[in-house]
């Protein structure tokens, strides 16, 4: 005999697929309004210097001996052999000695020496502390950016910039906490979007991409109904996913929720952020957004944008570079050149050397650069022989990198390569030891910094890192 139920035992037992359903909806289609909740620790593990990062990335690897570590001792062996062993590269077209096609000059109090390629760097040479003795585990590009992001060569770890926001929270509940620009074509470096990806800390932490140049900055943000009609649709939906998360008790869903109230705060926040018409000329004419290059514009607003963010509470900003016009590397990789180098590291440092020189002045005309770290760093250098005749190919065993602000020396050099510029010789330094660093100014102690996954505690560092003392004011 067949036991009949009521409408009312219906409707509960029933219930739970109205949740599933609630949240099928919400993955599809925008966000609801609602508080943020906050992921970040208690509080920082000791006094913070920084508060926010920006990470320059310069996609492809940028050649040490022709930026900011110059190496005379090439030019006098200019076509001869390498006199010490050569490791294996890339590709294995090993040439002969290739010294630098730029002169490099010293600026600044400090006598900084800098390319002269970076001519607006070098005006603020004394902000900068290059640390010359980077080194990088791998040599191929998608492994090395997944190390310089993730300090693992593969995806499924978090990014640094979720890492930061897991740490510190968010001070502006209307924008994500680690947001990438893009603009004038860019694409992410070689191993794609998992490069910004949250791995297994909660999605509220992964990297949002906004195209600074774009109508429609963030895809999907326009709101479709009017506020009201959406907020009393939204409502119902957060009501039933809410019971549904309580029920099944995943934080995903939860993140989830989350991550899409922030995107319905984001139909107003993102349109402000990127509306630069209050800006003034001068500004925008010393981050280069008035330039015939297109290329240079284009990362202007994107280095102008950054600042804007700082200003807005965001925590972490990587900016991306671009190749659109200049005939540089491949998209992903636009500093990677196995040949014409000289012509394709001109036209990359034209791009961003204005760029990022002036936001380190702005930010620092308006009191922010005390509070921001900028980061400036590619996923490996290049060989101080030449690949065929005239580009290098990838050399991990010692390029180099420069920080800025937020509690950094400026004016300073740490650690060197031998007098070709292949080898550290002095200070050597990891991609772990950059980012305990960078924890440590923004007040973390990176072996503190962990998250519980497959059984262990899992950092940013994994189980490495020293904290690089000598940079630090």
């Amino acid at each position: 005999m067949k036991k009949s139920i009521n409408r009312r035992q219906m409707l509960a037992r029933s219930s739970t697929g109205f949740g599933l359903m609630a949240l099928s909806g919400l993955m599809a289609d925008r966000a609801y309004a609602g508080p943020p909740r906050e992921d970040a620790l208690p509080s920082t593990h000791h006094a913070s210097k920084a508060k926010h990062v920006i990470f320059c990335y310069m996609s492809g690897g940028v050649s040490q001996v022709d930026s900011f570590d110059p190496k005379p001792e090439l030019k006098k062996l200019a076509g001869k052999p390498m006199p010490t062993q050569i490791e294996r590269t890339q590709f294995n077209q090993n040439g002969t000695v290739m010294p630098s096609p730029f002169t490099f000059k010293r600026y600044g109090e400090s006598g900084l020496p800098v390319s002269s390629i970076f001519p607006h760097l070098g005006g603020v040479a004394d902000e900068l502390a290059v640390v010359r003795s980077m080194t990088s585990s791998v040599n191929e590009h998608a492994q090395g950016n997944y190390v310089m992001h993730t300090g693992f060569p593969f995806m499924g770890h978090p990014s640094a910039g979720a890492w930061t926001n897991y740490g510190l929270g968010t001070e502006n509940k209307n924008l994500p906490g680690f947001v990438v620009l893009q603009s004038g074509g860019a694409v992410p470096p070689h191993g794609g979007v998992g490069l910004f990806s949250s791995g297994f800390l909660p999605a509220t932490h992964q990297g949002s991409i906004i195209q600074a140049d774009r109508n429609v900055a963030v895809r999907n943000i326009q709101a479709a109904f009017s506020d009201s009609e959406q907020r009393d649709q939204l409502q119902l939906v957060r009501d039933l996913d809410r019971r549904f998360a309580g029920r099944v008790r995943q934080s995903s869903v939860d993140s989830a929720i989350q991550n899409y109230e922030t995107a319905y705060r984001m139909q107003t926040a993102v349109p402000d952020l990127c509306d630069i018409s209050g800006e003034t000329q001068a500004t925008q004419e010393l981050y280069g957004l008035d330039s015939q290059d297109p290329a240079k514009a284009a990362y202007a607003r994107q280095c102008l944008l950054a600042r804007r963010l700082v200003e807005r509470g965001v925590r972490f900003i990587e900016l991306s570079c671009l190749t659109k016009g200049i005939g540089a590397g491949g998209a992903a990789n636009p500093w990677d050149q196995h040949g014409a180098l000289k012509k394709g590291h001109a036209a990359m440092a034209n791009q961003v050397d204005q760029p990022i020189a002036a936001l380190i002045q702005d930010l620092k005309a308006r009191g922010l650069l005390d509070e921001t770290l900028i980061i400036w760093a590619g996923e490996f250098g290049r060989t101080p022989f030449s690949q065929g005749s005239d580009g290098r190919d990838h050399n991990p065993f010692g390029f180099s990198v420069w920080m800025a602000g937020g509690g950094i020396k400026g004016g300073t050099v740490y650690g060197s390569t031998d007098e070709l510029g292949y080898r550290v010789t002095e200070g050597a330094t990891t991609v772990y030891d950059l980012w305990a660093t960078a924890l440590h100014l923004l007040g973390l102690d990176h072996e503190q910094l962990t998250y519980r996954y497959a059984g262990r505690d899992v950092r940013l560092t994994d189980v490495h890192g020293n904290v690089i003392q000598d940079i630090i004011a």
